[in-house]
């Protein structure tokens, strides 16, 4: 099988298939709540930076690597230019002598 085919049978399949999460998000709102209303903000605060740190990892990943393989598919392309350039110099003057 080809990896495109693979690829394609992948993300249909993540896309079909749901699998539910097992989150503690009520005992996440009852502890914030509860630190609230006692006039202690400390613990929300550090739940609300911890959500934006796990909501920023994947991205911030997820760029690095589009950034790399940017780079890299450029270089490729700058080598090919590079080689057919050549290529027509050396036909040019061999097509003249």
């Amino acid at each position: 099988m080809s990896k495109k085919y693979i690829s394609i049978l992948l993300i249909l399949f993540l896309l079909l298939f749901q699998f539910e999460g097992i989150a503690q998000c009520a005992m996440c709102r009852t502890t914030v709540e509860s630190s609230i209303s006692n006039g202690r903000s400390n613990i929300a605060t550090g739940l609300n930076t911890g959500i934006l740190y796990l909501l920023c990892a994947p991205y911030l990943l997820v760029g690095a690597v589009a950034f790399l393989w940017f780079r890299q598919s450029k270089k490729e392309q700058e080598e090919r230019l590079f080689k057919l350039r050549i290529r027509q110099k050396v036909s040019q003057i061999l097509g003249q002598s």
